[in-house]
């Protein structure tokens, strides 16, 4: 299993659950070299050999085949990619520029898709399966977040645009979280917005690879996102 922006919150989650269950996994990053070691090394010690990390950033397509042919090399399969980096920050319309742009589109919709296509060689083999993490904001824009929710909805798109280009050997879902972690800031959501959720609770990230192992396991859905949001959607 690929995971991308692998080193810390629920994308280090996903990859510690994903080993727990018996895969080798490789974990995916850009700057966070120490946390990604770290990690690597603690599944390591758990299971020799079960971890590997590769470098790369999506403003440079050219990257991803060097990933590809990493991972080859090394395990000579491919069974799942999860695409879970992801950008997030404000770009309020009046202070808008191309590189912020550039940075949040990069990140949620030029790097899954050039990398899906990378991978779909060896997924092909092994009928394996992409998962995007999308957003529920995908649907309904966030407030100050223009540009972040259009590079999701894209990113949903993209999930069923390659479902159909990728059928039927490989199929390609999505999930999108409802107020599953705090945001990187620290900022914690305002109770009214907890007051939305229909379960009235933030989520964990468990529910995120409970629904990763149901998609990965379920060989009869493709083209799907799940939202896993607590009821969040219902009062958008």
């Amino acid at each position: 299993m690929l995971i991308t922006g692998a080193a810390h919150r629920i994308g280090a989650f996903l990859a510690k659950a994903a080993h727990n269950d018996g895969y080798t996994i490789i974990l995916h990053y850009r700057h966070s070299v120490k946390k990604t070691q770290v990690l690597q090394s603690q599944l390591n010690i758990i299971r020799p050999n079960s971890c590997i990390s590769v470098q790369a950033d999506f403003d440079n397509q050219h990257q991803f085949d060097d990933i590809i042919k990493t991972i080859d090399d090394t395990y000579g399969r491919l069974d799942v990619l999860v695409n879970n980096a992801s950008e997030f920050f404000t770009t309020k319309i009046s202070q808008l520029n191309t590189t912020d742009y550039d940075q949040l589109f990069n990140s949620n919709v030029k790097g899954p898709l050039f990398l899906s296509k990378a991978c779909y060689p060896l997924l092909k083999i092994s009928n394996g399966t992409i998962i995007n993490l999308v957003d529920i904001h995908a649907n309904k824009p966030l407030k100050n977040y223009p540009v972040y929710s259009m590079a999701k909805a894209a990113n949903k798109m993209m999930v069923m645009a390659l479902a159909k280009e990728f059928a039927p050997e490989v199929r390609v879902n999505g999930i999108s979280p409802g107020y599953i972690q705090d945001p990187v800031d620290g900022k914690k959501l305002k109770s009214k917005v907890v007051k939305r959720i229909a379960l009235n609770k933030k989520g964990e990230m468990k529910n995120i690879q409970q629904t990763l192992t149901f998609l990965i396991e379920n060989d009869y859905i493709t083209g799907q996102i799940l939202n896993v949001d607590g009821g969040r959607s219902l009062n958008m």
